[in-house]
């Protein structure tokens, strides 16, 4: 794939902006990372400095700037959105149209629902050589947490011959992954038409067929029950839930702290002898309940999962859980 587009920017210094300084050092060092691992979306500052609080993404020319609002504004300081838009269209000669801001605080409900499916302007990216459809416009995320990027790898790395069930799939990524990785089987889980109907486009994107790689839209409560009556299992099950969910489709509230649990001791249920479970969280004051999965090796991998253009160690937390 010699056709990844990776613009050089010049080493030098401005004294006047901090912000665009950091941006080119931590650009330049990705760069020679992302050119040899064919990976074209990254994150290129991660609130370094305590004065501009916000992360910068970096997805095949465009950029996804995401402010993180302490008072509760919705819009960044006018002083903060030039100096971020100033450094890029210097650095990489970023048009405005190409910069797209997110505030990191909880919106209406309804903004969201109206924001959904008014430009459907969606574009691919490449990500360990694997192709992926983004969107950074018309939803709450892009459709690829770019966080979890070794923890796909990690799980693509172990899948080839293998049957894999990725529960709370989203846009399938795990599973694309691992399908390219030559798993012989995957299943993907999740309660959104819009995320799993995306996910079928990552497969065809990819050029992988449909028929050993179903993706299911269900609760994964529901869906976890009747896997398990149906005796079916699997060598790798990856479990990455939202915080909490209360969608009007699913019959009960899930908390990742309260419910995780009983939900990791369902799914063990479906795992084979000698595979191995996945399970990862962002909600950051959650405790693993040790005592659920005893009997159970549980390894805390997160350091190993933590990509390198990722600053804040505390993104995720993952665990790798084996039965003895």
């Amino acid at each position: 794939m010699g056709d990844l587009h990776l613009p050089n920017i010049s080493d030098g210094e401005d004294k006047s902006s901090p912000l665009k300084n950091r941006i080119r050092k931590n650009y330049r060092h990705i760069r020679k990372w992302a050119k040899r691992t064919e990976t074209n979306c990254f994150r290129i500052y991660d609130r370094d400095i305590k004065e501009y609080p916000l992360a910068i993404d970096f997805y095949d020319g465009r950029f996804c700037v995401h402010y993180f609002s302490s008072m509760g504004d919705d819009e960044p300081r006018q002083d903060l959105y030039e100096a971020a838009v100033e450094a890029l269209s210097s650095l990489f000669g970023a048009r405005e149209e190409s910069i797209y801001w997110r505030t990191r605080i909880r919106r209406e409900k309804t903004e969201q629902y109206e924001k959904v499916n008014e430009e459907k302007e969606f574009f691919t990216v490449v990500e360990y050589g694997v192709k992926f459809r983004v969107n950074l416009l018309d939803y709450l995320d892009t459709g690829l947490f770019l966080d979890h990027r070794e923890t796909r790898r990690l799980v693509a790395s172990m899948a080839k011959g293998k049957r894999l069930l990725n529960l709370f799939a989203y846009t399938c990524s795990f599973s694309v992954h691992a399908a390219m990785a030559g798993a012989a089987f995957t299943k993907s889980v999740d309660l959104s038409n819009t995320y799993t109907a995306w996910g079928r486009e990552n497969f065809l994107l990819n050029g992988l067929p449909s028929q050993n790689h179903p993706i299911v839209r269900a609760d994964c409560l529901k869906f976890i029950d009747e896997e398990i009556d149906s005796r079916v299992l699997y060598d790798l099950i990856v479990i990455d839930p939202p915080t909490l969910s209360r969608s009007k489709k699913m019959d009960q509230f899930f908390d990742v702290q309260l419910d995780h649990s009983m939900f990791l001791s369902k799914a063990l249920r479906l795992l084979a002898p000698g595979g191995t479970l996945f399970f990862s969280t962002n909600a950051r004051k959650f405790k693993l309940d040790q005592e659920a999965l005893e009997g159970c090796s549980v390894i805390d991998i997160s350091q190993k999962t933590i990509p390198l253009d990722f600053h804040d160690a505390k993104i995720h937390r993952c665990w790798k859980i084996n039965q003895f």
